[in-house]
């Protein structure tokens, strides 16, 4: 009695350990971005980043290498394969400015990063 027990007990806690083991394998990436780019209305050049997800995996952040900008986003489920693997940052592009889209680290990403900011340009413009 006492082994089905310790078993019924000790199971989940195994699984758990496993799940998070599963969850912190994907470290931070370093990820070169040939172009200069904006982040929230901010410009970030051309270079090495970083991307590196929080112990709970629902934070993002980017930054970079050589700078002392840092961005994080929340992400969540999205269309990547739920067993997908990579990190990759999508980018917008009008004319010759680059704008960060979204930012997937497996299979999570971030929702739409650059539409707030293009709203807001588009707002800009008209008031003038």
């Amino acid at each position: 009695m006492k082994s089905i027990l310790r078993t019924i007990v000790l199971t989940p806690v195994a699984l758990a350990v496993v799940a998070l083991t599963a969850n912190s394998a994907m470290a931070a990436s370093t990820v070169k971005v040939p172009f200069s780019f904006k982040v929230n209305g901010k410009d970030c050049p051309a270079g090495k980043y970083v991307i590196d997800r929080d112990s709970f995996g629902h934070i993002v952040t980017l930054r970079g290498v050589k700078g002392t900008e840092a961005f994080s986003w929340v992400v969540g489920p999205g269309e990547p394969d739920p067993n997908e693997r990579k990190i990759s940052l999508k980018f917008d592009q009008d004319g010759s400015t680059h704008f960060l889209k979204s930012v997937q680290f497996g299979s999570e990403v971030t929702s739409n990063l650059d539409k707030p900011a293009k709203q807001a340009e588009q707002t800009t413009n008209r008031g003038q």
